[in-house]
């Protein structure tokens, strides 16, 4: 009996043991897994931030800059979205890297700014005017800092997409702040390979011509319709000019406008903060072609910029062109038809 006894005694003492020995292996493994996935969370992060492009233009460019608008809130305002921005954004024609050459058509040194916006969004961050400032304006280029030293000398009767040629974003910027009078809160700057992951990591966007479209050099060609296109489609989309209208960069630009439109809606349709996988895809996609300033330069920035706009659908999204008419002394070329021009910079002060 005392054997009996002892015996189940030291069974229960064995369960326990057993149970002891789980409990702290379970413990230790959820501990390990906890610290993986931190490491792994942490990882992403900085994989994420590292790959921006951060230049710091406020640095440049210093105090010569129109005034940033004084944004005042009532005790009851939300704090955040708390101020209006204006954003500019580039579409860089670069060719440095295989993929970006393939893509170009070329393999031609240096870059110009392909593309040209000036995103306004509102203080509450429910709507945005999405402004296009065709390449082939005529500008007063001021003088920039390069990003070698020295400066370059005020250039008048200049393409506008010149600016980012000899001085890069920094130029860019103070070029389009002279001749608007509109201070850039933010830069954004995307090439060529990493619109078209972008668009692929969204599946693809659907996009309505009105015309068929041939161009031999963006190599597109879409009959008059619908289309759901990939990333490597909405960027010959993007680049198209000479298979449609009269040639001109003012036509492509309609169908960039078409494009911010598509983009948004896919966005839209995706409720990306549900599912982390995906959100992670994109975000991977959109910063691995991504140079900002340094104020957008981490995904933390980021991050909060793009929570700001949830409230932001393709229908509170307008999109024009700033008025230009032929320029005098070149009818290849275009210069700010005024007042219009000035009118709508001032709308967005």
């Amino acid at each position: 009996m005392f054997l009996l006894v002892t015996g189940h005694h030291g069974d229960q003492g064995t369960e326990a043991g057993r149970r002891s020995r789980a409990l702290r292996i379970a413990g230790l493994t959820l501990a390990g897994t906890l610290v993986l996935g931190a490491g792994a969370a942490g990882w992403a992060y900085w994989h994420l931030s590292d790959n921006i492009t951060g230049v710091d233009i406020d640095s440049a460019l210093g105090d010569n800059r129109p005034p940033k608008p004084v944004t005042t809130l009532s005790p009851s305002a939300p704090a955040v979205p708390s101020e209006a921005l204006n954003i500019l954004v580039l579409g860089s024609d670069s060719r440095s890297g295989k993929e970006n050459r393939r893509l170009g058509g070329g393999d031609s040194s240096g870059a110009r700014s392909d593309t040209a916006m000036v995103v306004h969004l509102d203080a509450g961050r429910t709507s945005a005017t999405v402004v296009s400032i065709p390449r082939d304006t005529l500008v007063t280029r001021p003088s920039c800092p390069r990003p070698s030293g020295g400066s370059t000398r005020v250039a008048h009767h200049s393409m506008f997409n010149s600016a980012y040629e000899v001085g890069g974003p920094v130029c860019a910027v103070k070029t389009v702040e002279a001749m608007t009078n509109v201070r850039m809160d933010h830069y954004l700057e995307i090439d060529f390979s990493g619109f078209a992951r972008l668009v692929d990591a969204l599946g693809g966007v659907t996009v309505t011509t009105d015309e068929d479209i041939a161009d031999e050099d963006s190599h597109l060609r879409l009959k008059a319709g619908t289309h759901h296109l990939d990333g490597v489609q909405a960027l010959a989309l993007a680049r198209t000019r000479h298979g449609i209208g009269d040639g001109s960069d003012l036509g492509r630009i309609g169908l960039q406008q078409k494009l911010v439109k598509a983009l948004l809606e896919q966005i839209s349709s995706q409720d990306l903060l549900t599912d982390p996988a995906k959100l992670y895809r994109v975000a991977d996609t959109v910063t691995a072609g991504l140079t900002t300033d340094t104020g957008l330069d981490s995904l933390a920035e980021l991050t909060r910029l793009g929570q700001s706009l949830r409230g932001l659908s393709a229908s509170g999204a307008r999109t024009v062109m700033m008025p230009v008419v032929q320029a005098p002394s070149d009818p290849n070329r275009v210069v700010a038809e005024e007042p219009e021009a000035r009118k709508l910079w001032e709308s967005l002060r």
